[in-house]
Formats: structure tokens, sequence, C-alpha cells
């Protein structure tokens, strides 16, 4: 099977309420992990890639990876996201790379502009065939080059049920991330946050069967934040949003969340683990190695908190 779009997958995620994983990729231990897990799961997947794994990897390999794990895995739907493309200049770029989905985040513009460079990179990325996700409403946090609200204001920023039907029908965005109370980065929230499960139920009441998106969904599990403490590291204040939030949003109308944080945490405590209890040891794939294999029992985690197991047939 070559790479798909999200089209088919949202609509099956949204008549049976469940969620697909969207999960940020930066070199092959990272995919490798994310793609097994998928594999035995069966369960579809989006592999994103944002403009710090470009810079970091380049193009050609990043895609080099993605081809491979599709070509290993013939019968799992996989589409190629874009994440948080900032201008009509990247989105086109990774439009004619191959991307099968693409993301135009200028939320922190005003509505009208939102409105315009949505509707020019939608434009231009269906007459290639590709969908576009958008972003109404701002989140808080840190993620590479994407800087939020601070956590006080997260709540003054949610998306607006009316806005979004306005935004979603002039701009023809297939697919809108909404500001529900999640948060980028692993230092999300002083306190345990409650999600505005209304912003979702608001905007699916008016617009049926349209799929959400939520961002900032890594819960900072507490086994790898533990971990990364024990062997080294310094993340007491690390909150994320609790799975039970995340598995409940995936039986709405959110059809897609993001995964990174969680993925980077498991690496990096099984490689600090490593280096603790063999600080000998030099070889890279003993201790890539661990981390890919943690990073494959996460995301399995994940897909079970999402609904998705089980379902990549029927979004073939």
């Amino acid at each position: 099977m070559a790479l798909v779009g999200t089209k088919k997958m949202f609509e099956m995620a949204y008549k049976n309420g469940y969620a697909v994983g969207a999960f940020n990729v930066n070199n092959m231990e990272i995919t490798q992990g994310i793609v097994s897990a998928i594999a035995e799961a069966k369960a579809p997947l989006i592999l994103q890639i944002s403009r710090g794994a470009r810079s970091y990897a380049s193009m050609p390999y990043l895609k080099a990876i993605i081809d491979t794990a599709v070509a290993e895995n013939p019968e799992i739907p996989i589409a190629m996201h874009l994440d948080h493309g900032d201008t009509f200049e990247t989105c086109k770029q990774c439009v004619d790379d191959g991307f099968t989905s693409v993301m135009i985040d200028a939320s922190s513009k005003s509505l009208e502009e939102n409105i315009a460079l949505t509707k020019e990179v939608v434009d231009y990325a269906h007459d290639h065939g590709v969908v576009v996700e958008a972003e109404l409403g701002q989140l808080g946090g840190i993620e590479e080059d994407v800087v939020g609200i601070s956590a006080d204001d997260i709540h003054k920023h949610l998306t607006d049920p009316d806005e979004a039907i306005e935004f979603i029908e002039r701009s023809g965005c297939d697919s809108l991330a909404v500001a529900c109370g999640t948060s980028h980065g692993a230092y999300k929230f002083k306190v345990e946050p409650t999600l505005a499960f209304h912003v979702i139920e608001d905007i699916s009441a008016k617009l049926k069967d349209y799929p959400l998106v939520m961002h900032g969904s890594s819960s900072v599990l507490k086994e790898f934040k533990d971990l990364i403490n024990k062997y080294g590291g310094d993340m007491p204040d690390a909150m994320g949003v609790p799975e039970e939030a995340i598995s409940k949003a995936a039986k709405m109308a959110v059809c897609k969340i993001n995964i990174d944080t969680d993925l980077r945490m498991a690496l990096t405590a099984k490689i600090r683990q490593v280096f603790s209890e063999k600080p000998r040891e030099f070889d890279p794939r003993k201790y890539l190695g661990p981390g890919r294999e943690a990073i494959k029992e996460m995301v399995k985690r994940k897909l079970e908190l999402l609904g998705c197991v089980g379902k990549a047939g029927e979004c073939a």
C-alpha cells in the first residue's frame, strides 16, 4: 500500500468513535518503534514531520525511512503529515515532496488572516490531492518553533465554536485543530488540567461528521519522568494531559490526537538508564535499541487509549 491521506481514516474514526494516533518522527529508531507497535496493533497511522525534524534529519532521509516503513507494512494505512507548517511556501513544498496531508498553522493571526492563508493552502493542496489541517484558537506551552500562550491563559484562548464553523466553511480545510485546554511540551501544567470538552461538543453539534484534531496531547507519563529523574535528569514539575481525558476525546469528534513529548521521554529515559547502569557503554545500538523498544511499548499503550487497535483494515 502506498502512502494514503487521512480522509478515510477520519471518516471511520468519527463513525466508530475512536481517534488515529499522529506521532512525530525525527530519526530511524523513533519511526521503527512507532511502526512496530502499529503493525502489532493493526492500527492506522499518521507519521508527522515538523520543521525541526526536517532541519535535523533532512527531508530525503525522513522520506526514505517512511517509505521503507510503508513498504514493509503493506496492510497498514500510513499518512505522512506536515506538522505546524507556518507559511504557504512550506506547505507547498511539502505537497510537492509527496506529503499526503499538511497543516497550516496561522492560529496566531487574526481570524481573517487565518482564513485567507488557510484557503490559499487548501486551494493548492486540493489541486494535488492532499488534505489540509488548520488551527483555530491558541494552545499553551513550547514545542520546537511553536511557542504558545502561558498556562494561566489557556482557557482564555479556547476555540470559539461559532468562529470555527465560519472558519471551516470559508477556508475549506479538511480538519481543524482546536484549542480545548491542552498544551505543548513536557511542562504543560502546574496542576492537573480540566479540558474544555464543551468546545468539542459544541462544534460537533453544529457541524456533524467533521473531524477535529487535538494537539499537545502527550501525558508526560510518570514511569518515564521517574526514570529520567532517577538517572540524572531534573523534570520534577513535568505534567501532561491525563490519559482518561485523551481517551474521552477520542470517543467524541476528535479523530486525530498528536503525540510527541511522550516519544521523546521514552527514548531519553531508556538512554539515561543504559548510560547509568553501563557507564562504559559506547555502542549506539545498545542504548538506542532499548529506547526504540520503550517507544514501541508506549505507543501500544496509547493505541489502546485511542481505541484504534484493529482498525487498520477499515481505514485502508
